[in-house]
């Protein structure tokens, strides 16, 4: 059965132990940053639980964080699937096989249980942390899943980006010049019309997992969630704008982004574990809230990787480049790792049966084209290399290369604009220094017949392997 929403999914995190309840007050100005870093600093992924601050200094609303992607295993939950394996053949059914959402009536949407209009709105009421203390501005929405529609088309899109506390009403944006959404407020900039938004904060996982993931264009975000969870999203229209929104979400704001205007927003403590540069960027005036009795307020753990933000974005990214690759290309590649040091985007880690010399650099170009501004920093290796394995990574590029003759530099290519290596802090956001940039491949692949590999033979091994407590060497 699929999870009806959030409230279930953190039942059910609990009764498999990935779930702790922080009894104890903390401070949503400071300290559940700090729990939520010291979270992944002090316990490994497998045993790193999710977590619920049931007792937020100032507010009656808890926050949980970390329940979509505190760990892989935890994502695996998220969608239903009984080992971290399973992920991506779910993503490989819920991509080819989406299911349409369905709409239901208001009274049918615990979404819609309270809806406050105008000045009765005030965001300042929800225990929305400070992330990055002393350098963030103001507390931000991290997990927000912000809906809206191209103005032509009608396709819908689904998207999370920061988004910062500006007033009882009103956020600030930064929207990526590639992202839908900002390509629909381009059209309605044409216009000078306002783009509609719906921001749903807190819903069935899945909405969350659709959110942060690059798929086609032609895709439905609600339709993949679908199929992600087994059966339909339940949609209900919203109170004020043109659009619709998970009937069991926690928190609804719906608004609009005036056209043709920005302000001053920013800095943030960004995935590239750097401060992302502030800048002139549009606005969100929220016109309606409606939210669930005894919401719950749900964050994603940012910053610095590795964090819940670059567990989930790397799982919703790998499965879709392997696919374009390996499906589309008929590149015959092994596995491939977007590693979350490059905040799941820019150091792309590829195994290749290699076939013919210069298939290193066809896979290179294909990898690129997929979508630009992933592997800044990509290594292809043979397929007897795992890519999970950083030592063995290591070891075919301290062996395989010659770096004369395997290492590729591609320049004036389209860069990511929160990479801090493209300008210094003090340059705006969207000054153009930070899209023009380069990208580096390593062919760590065996070019010629190597010697053979210096290890015991490996049926001596296995066969210690299998006999190992009987050496009495570990407890």
């Amino acid at each position: 059965m699929a999870y009806r929403d959030l409230r279930e999914y953190v039942t059910t995190l609990e009764k498999h132990g990935k779930l702790k309840r922080v009894t104890k007050e903390v401070d949503k100005d400071w300290e559940i940053a700090a729990v939520c870093r010291q979270l992944f600093k002090k316990i490994p992924p497998q045993k790193r639980p999710a977590l619920v601050f049931e007792n937020v200094k100032g507010f009656k609303i808890p926050v949980v964080a970390g329940v979509l992607g505190a760990s892989r295993e935890i994502y695996a939950l998220g969608l239903q699937t009984e080992t971290v394996e399973g992920i991506n053949r779910k993503w490989d059914h819920a991509l080819g096989h989406p299911i349409e959402p369905r709409m239901v009536s208001a009274k049918d949407a615990p979404c819609k249980e309270n809806i406050l209009h105008g000045k009765d709105v005030d965001i300042t009421k929800l225990p929305v942390p400070t992330w990055t203390v002393g350098e963030d501005p103001a507390p931000f929405f991290t997990s927000p899943y912000l809906i809206t529609k191209d103005p032509e088309t009608g396709v819908r899109n689904v998207g999370t980006y920061r988004m910062e506390v500006k007033g009882p009403n009103k956020t600030g944006l930064l929207i990526g010049k590639r992202q839908d959404m900002a390509w629909h407020m381009y059209k309605n900039n044409a216009q000078n019309k306002p783009t509609p938004v719906a921001v749903v904060i807190g819903a069935d996982p899945t909405i969350g997992y659709v959110s942060v993931s690059k798929m086609s264009d032609a895709l439905d975000e609600f339709a993949v969630a679908g199929a992600l969870r087994g059966a339909p999203v339940d949609l209900v229209a919203c109170e004020t704008v043109p659009l619709e929104v998970p009937a069991t979400a926690e928190i609804v704001l719906e608004g609009e982004i005036p056209p043709n205007a920005s302000e001053h927003e920013g800095p943030f403590g960004e995935y590239t574990g750097y401060m992302g540069p502030a800048g002139n960027e549009p606005f969100f005036n929220i016109k309606c809230m409606t939210y669930r009795n005894k919401p719950l307020y749900q964050a994603f753990i940012s910053q610095m990787p590795p964090s819940e933000s670059s567990c989930i974005r790397g799982i919703g990214r790998e499965w879709p480049l392997f696919k374009h690759l390996k499906d589309v290309l008929r590149i015959p590649i092994k596995d491939l790792r977007l590693k979350e040091a490059g905040g799941s985007g820019a150091y792309l880690v590829i195994s290749l049966k290699k076939e013919f010399v210069g298939q290193v650099r066809q896979l290179m170009y294909g990898a690129w084209s997929q979508r630009t501004g992933f592997g800044k920093i990509t290594v292809v290796v043979d397929d007897d290399i795992d890519v999970w394995d950083d030592f063995a990574v290591d070891w075919a590029l301290s062996w395989h290369v010659r770096p004369d003759k395997d290492v590729y530099i591609e320049r004036d290519v389209q860069a990511v604009g929160l990479d801090p290596s493209q300008a210094p802090a003090d340059v705006l956001q969207h000054h153009p220094s930070r899209y023009v940039g380069s990208r580096v491949a390593i062919d760590a692949t065996r070019k010629h017949k190597y010697p053979a590999i210096s290890l015991p033979p490996k049926e001596h091994l296995d066969l210690v392997a299998s006999r190992w407590k009987e050496y009495g060497i570990e407890d």
